[in-house]
């Protein structure tokens, strides 16, 4: 008859086959614990269960963290909500709940350079990978770079199917891009590609009655507004610079030590 410890090493080399770390880990230290807590088979079993799915839950969310570029800053935590308008608060509140996903819906944030559009868009972004979703943050000049490269090497199909996979693309600084004619067709392309299939989440300092200089075409623009609207939640972050008043902030408070 094996011994305890021989049966334990036994356990061990299975649940390593059966791809089962957290079992492996602790089911020598939770049987102690059902033992002093006279716990049925089956409880016991549920405890490790529920730990290898946690376990397998945190490193799901870790790598969708990796792969989805999103600044490690900029989260809720680290954001100064009372600055928002009471329904911009509101609408962020519902978003961050994910539920615009499903109705593959955009967030279009809108607002003055520094008045937190990137930190706020990026704050919800992490709220959705925690949930489990698969999201990716990136500037939109590296973007339109990637595609016009792709369309170069005529492998743009694969690349937006490559896009697809995520629930919501983040776009970073749209009104920063003066695009050129085959520039903004790559974009537009993306836009069409996503609309009503999956969630485009965009910065703007420049309003929809200035969107020419991004698209330069009339129909082109209005065109990529109606399908980034349609479906939407729009964020106007009407807010002074919060850098700017941080700064202004450090600078009151060191003359008034000095």
């Amino acid at each position: 008859m094996a011994t305890k410890t021989e049966v334990n090493a036994q356990l061990t080399d299975r649940l390593r086959e059966l791809h089962l770390p957290a079992f492996r880990d602790c089911f020598s230290e939770e049987a102690e614990r059902a033992r002093k807590a006279t716990s049925s088979y089956e409880r016991y079993l549920l405890e490790l269960a529920e730990r290898e799915a946690e376990a397998r839950r945190q490193h799901r969310i870790e790598r969708l963290l990796r792969q989805s570029k999103l600044p490690p800053g900029k989260t809720f935590e680290t954001f100064d909500l009372k600055r928002l308008p009471a329904r911009v608060a509101s609408q962020v509140n519902v978003l961050a709940e994910g539920t615009f996903l499903g109705n593959a819906e955009n967030v279009l944030a809108f607002g003055n350079p520094g008045s937190g559009k990137t930190h706020l868009l990026s704050a919800i972004g992490h709220e959705l990978v925690y949930q489990g979703h698969r999201v990716l943050f990136v500037a939109c000049s590296l973007l339109v770079q990637d595609l016009l490269i792709a369309k170069r090497e005529l492998r743009l199909a694969k690349a937006l199917k490559k896009l697809s996979k995520f629930e919501a693309l983040v776009i970073d600084d749209i009104g920063y891009v003066q695009h050129d004619r085959e520039e903004m067709e790559v974009l537009f392309t993306l836009l069409a590609d996503r609309y009503e299939r999956t969630s485009v989440m965009l910065t703007s300092n420049l309003p929809f009655s200035k969107w020419e200089l991004i698209f330069k075409d009339p129909m082109t623009t209005a065109a990529a507004i109606d399908r980034l609207v349609h479906h939407s939640v729009i964020l106007e972050l009407n807010l002074s610079s919060y850098r700017l008043e941080h700064s202004k902030g450090k600078k009151a408070k060191a003359e008034g030590k000095g």
